[in-house]
């Protein structure tokens, strides 16, 4: 763990809620009662240097499939900007997709359905073809609150109203590819916070 920055803040910490919320929900949770643009402030930054100078590794099996989707057919949504996470894709040698649904494209993130939805609309998607791969209770939410078919990854139990569950994103691979595959056209949506 790293000492507490220039503001009181712990680095770790701040990351941690950062890569599930939006910057805006991330400051409420980790300085509650401080100043709001000076917190927001303090974030960017944190975060900006953490894409960096971070370490990162990718899932297990993210390169996998990421790699085998095919261009255009799949998003990201997430509650971070887009210019992190084309950073720490980088960082990881992970590809990106073409459509990047961030923080700064929707009035409402997860567990909101719009950022979801807005990623369906925009590959062209209808939202019952759609498979999300979450690991966030919030994404979960968001996901079935757009009508979508939504599998858990990468936790140890099974989110609340996920269709499936696999303890790694190693164990999805194949069937994640078997869905994009499918007989009907599927369009596979990704969500890495």
């Amino acid at each position: 763990m790293r000492p507490p920055g220039r503001y009181g803040l712990d680095p770790d910490e701040v990351c941690r809620v950062a890569l599930r919320t939006r910057p805006m929900e991330t400051f409420a949770q980790v300085a509650p009662g401080r100043d709001p643009p000076e917190c927001l402030a303090a974030l960017h930054e944190l975060e900006d240097e953490d894409v960096r100078s971070g370490a990162y590794t990718a899932f297990d099996g993210a390169s996998e499939l990421l790699n085998a989707l095919q261009p255009g057919a799949w998003a990201l949504v997430t509650s971070n900007y887009e210019h992190r996470v084309r950073g720490r894709f980088a960082r990881t040698g992970l590809p990106v997709p073409d459509l990047v649904v961030d923080a700064a494209a929707v009035a409402e993130g997860k567990p909101s359905p719009v950022p979801y939805q807005q990623a369906a609309a925009r590959l062209g998607a209808h939202p019952e073809n759609c498979l999300v791969i979450e690991d966030a209770p919030s994404g979960v939410q968001s996901g079935l609150r757009a009508g979508m078919t939504v599998w858990g990854v990468n936790t140890p139990a099974a989110v609340d109203g996920v269709h499936r569950h696999f303890g790694s994103l190693r164990e999805a691979v194949g069937d994640i590819l078997a869905f994009a595959s499918g007989e009907r056209s599927h369009r596979l949506e990704r969500s890495v916070e």
